[in-house]
């Protein structure tokens, strides 16, 4: 299998079959990143098209020395913000698309189904600079470094906006009444 800059460079000698690859690799990480992010799968699936057929006109600003995963998040991340400061509003999630996304658990029991969407409107409900470093960190599974390349900041903010949102997180659970246990994993 190639590797992602080998796709990058056939995908800009116009080899559209090397860009086909490197969508179907991460359509999926990049459609339940913006989910998370966004809250609506409709958006979330609209906005992943835009991001690919975006990155697919700016490959020539990719630097083959760089990873090509982190550039793509950050390509997702920075539309999605703009997106979300264009449009101004907050985002809502229904009762009905918290349940499909628990319904890949379904060995939890019905308190943790609980304490799971009671977490995730937290995190929702963040502004999205914490949002997304969230995301990143405890979804997609990012490592700091990683984190700090995808968004083109330092480090030390990463883990400064972490530290921030996890506050934030128990502050906003602890108020609800509830602590959920996994926010000291957090």
């Amino acid at each position: 299998m190639q590797d992602d800059t080998e796709l990058v460079r056939l995908a800009l000698e116009e080899d559209h079959q090397a860009y086909a690859r490197l969508v179907d690799k991460y359509k999926g990480k990049i459609f339940a990143f913006l989910y998370r992010m966004l809250g609506q799968a409709e958006d979330a699936q609209d906005m992943a098209q835009e991001v690919f057929t975006k990155v697919y006109f700016q490959l020539n600003k990719f630097r083959p020395n760089s990873n090509f995963s982190a550039w793509l998040y950050r390509m997702a991340a920075n539309h999605c913000l703009d997106e979300l400061r264009r449009q101004k509003r907050s985002v809502q999630t229904t009762e009905e698309e918290l349940e499909l996304i628990d319904a890949e658990t379904p060995e939890d029991v019905f308190l943790q189904k609980e304490q799971k969407q009671m977490l995730l409107r937290q995190v929702m409900g963040l502004e999205e600079e914490y949002r997304l470093v969230v995301v990143l960190r405890y979804i997609d599974q990012l490592s700091y470094r990683e984190i700090s390349e995808t968004m083109a900041i330092p480090m030390t903010t990463v883990q400064m906006r972490l530290h921030r949102a996890r506050k934030k997180l128990r502050d906003g659970l602890e108020r609800g009444g509830t602590f959920y246990d996994e926010m000291s994993h957090i």
